[in-house]
């Protein structure tokens, strides 16, 4: 279980511009963040960097568990999700099925997948094809999997955009119980979100 996230002195670089330079901070346990900044500073590349989709120009990220240093690729395999703009959903299948296959490829018991979809309403769209449901049933979906089969670290990309006034609090609710239970959330955000965090301005 990942008890704490250590980004050094972290550069990235995407294609021939420097996004970013020199940055430091921690997230422990029980800790949220939100990552500010005007569009392409970089907060997206910062996530994807620390789930392992983008190497680094220079820096480290350093994830610790109960008793020191884990290696990354067991610490990033197990110990987080990251629910992004681009969610991966095969449009072809059913909600259901997609959701079911999602759950299960990280691990999900069949207590996770129920929970889940009472608290995210997926029922209501189970025999609906991917390809049909809103933006928000969308995210719905695919936000499915955090609660199913947990994993203390949370990197959510504009989680609540498109969803509405209901499932943002819900969600809001899903995110304090799992910083309540020593998990982590670090979020790239444009609008507040319903629960207190840190701060940290990406390209500042």
């Amino acid at each position: 279980m990942i008890r704490e996230v250590q980004i050094e002195n972290l550069a990235i670089v995407r294609g021939d511009r420097l996004l970013f330079e020199g940055l430091n901070f921690s997230l422990k346990a029980g800790q949220a963040m939100s990552l500010t900044g005007r569009n392409g500073a970089g907060k997206t590349s910062l996530l994807r960097a620390i789930a392992g989709f983008l190497r680094p120009a220079e820096g480290e990220i350093r994830f610790q568990g109960p008793h020191g240093l884990l290696e990354a690729e067991d610490a990033r395999s197990g110990g987080l999700h990251m629910a992004g703009h681009q969610d991966g959903l095969k449009s072809n299948r059913l909600a259901q099925d997609e959701f079911l296959f999602q759950a299960r490829w990280t691990g999900a018991t069949d207590a996770g997948v129920a929970k889940a979809r009472e608290a995210l309403d997926l029922d209501v769209i189970a025999d609906l094809e991917v390809r049909k449901l809103s933006a928000g049933q969308r995210r719905r979906l695919s936000l499915g999997r955090l609660i199913a089969s947990p994993r203390s670290l949370w990197l959510l990309d504009e989680p609540l955009a498109p969803l509405d006034a209901a499932h943002r609090a819900a969600f809001g609710l899903m995110m304090s119980a799992h910083l309540a239970s020593g998990g982590m959330i670090l979020a790239a955000v444009h609008d507040p979100l319903p629960i207190g965090t840190l701060s940290l301005e990406i390209g500042g």
